[in-house]
């Protein structure tokens, strides 16, 4: 039963990393950037309602007419598929949606809702002010609740209230998009790091006998972050849960090279059993736990690899001085 499972590995690493190959790019896609679409499309339709009633209240003035012209062809433009989407098949639009398409949308959303902010009547300014001053009052950034005092302090209606409403709201648009523009791009470094990682799992699963080591150190990776989601510890970012597999298969294999190294007979500081059930031994019960387990904890592989540099600049002999055989970490 064992050998079986152990052949199986010679092709379940090229097929586990095909898998999530596709996972990547559905995560990045799907699950990443297609909820912030839906909300960008229900932001446009709540636009594009506002710029018609405003449209049905004044027909008078040349200037609004055409401000309201200009703001609605801008989220026209913002409808078209092809700004935001790409069409790769009619039924394909949930996994069409780059990133970086994302947040130029959101910015070019935000400037519409400005432009409408400037056309709406004194009523809807004042509404507009108590909200904006509400939700700096329970902001956590530095600055935000003087900045609702000093929304407070101006008259309810008039230019000056009008002109700081408009700042305000310029200013939390800014931070809000700076603030999406960083997570997505914290976000695109994760699927990098996880693509390039596929990669170099399959390089050295081409070049080296250690696929099942590395399918256990992914499924390790993989157990991480589900462990802390069911002790109900803070969720999981998308990049961590996006590289989790991909770092524990490649840990798997450095730790059991680590763990090679240290158990040594020049170095003798784990014994004959790692030595026996490491490296040399990729398929045997032991090497298997021993990959899980670094795949699982990426403090147990920092640690041993501080370890190992630690031996490795000692003088020579200290490392066969001090050991104890067995001497733990």
């Amino acid at each position: 039963m064992w050998e079986k499972i152990v052949g199986d590995g010679r092709w379940a690493l090229e097929l586990v990393c095909a898998c999530y190959l596709g996972i990547v790019y559905i995560t990045s896609r799907g699950l990443i950037a297609a909820p912030r679409y839906r909300l960008l499309q229900g932001r446009i339709r709540d636009c594009r309602a506002r710029a018609s009633v405003l449209a049905a209240a004044d027909t008078v003035d040349p200037v609004t007419t055409a401000a309201l012209a200009a703001v609605t062809g801008r989220l026209d433009d913002l409808e078209k598929s092809g700004l935001v989407v790409w069409r790769l098949l009619p039924t394909s639009w949930v996994i069409a949606i780059p990133l970086s398409k994302l947040a130029a949308a959101w910015r070019m959303l935000h400037s519409a809702e400005r432009q409408l902010l400037r056309l709406e009547t004194p009523e809807e300014i004042t509404a507009q002010v108590r909200s904006v001053r509400l939700r700096l009052a329970a902001s956590p950034h530095p600055g935000d609740p003087e900045l609702a005092a000093e929304l407070a302090a101006q008259p309810a209606t008039g230019p000056e209230a009008g002109a700081l409403l408009f700042a305000t709201v310029e200013h939390l648009h800014d931070r809000e998009d700076t603030e999406a523009e960083r997570e997505y791009e914290q976000q695109r470094i994760a699927l990098w790091l996880a693509t390039t990682g596929i990669g170099a799992v399959l390089l050295i699963g081409a070049v080296m006998d250690h696929r099942l080591t590395m399918v256990f150190g992914a499924l390790g990776g993989f157990l991480s972050p589900l462990v802390g989601v069911m002790r109900a510890q803070r969720p999981s970012s998308w990049g961590v849960l996006v590289l989790a597999p991909v770092g524990g298969a490649l840990a798997s294999v450095g730790g059991l090279l680590l763990v090679r190294m240290l158990a040594d007979p020049e170095l003798n500081l784990l014994g004959h059993v790692f030595l026996d059930n490491s490296w040399n031994a990729p398929a045997a019960p032991i090497a298997l736990a021993i990959s899980l387990l670094f795949g699982f904890s990426g403090t147990l592989f920092s640690r041993l690899a501080l370890t190992a540099t630690g031996q490795l600049v000692a003088a020579p002999g200290a490392g066969t001085q001090s050991g104890t055989g067995g001497r733990p970490l």
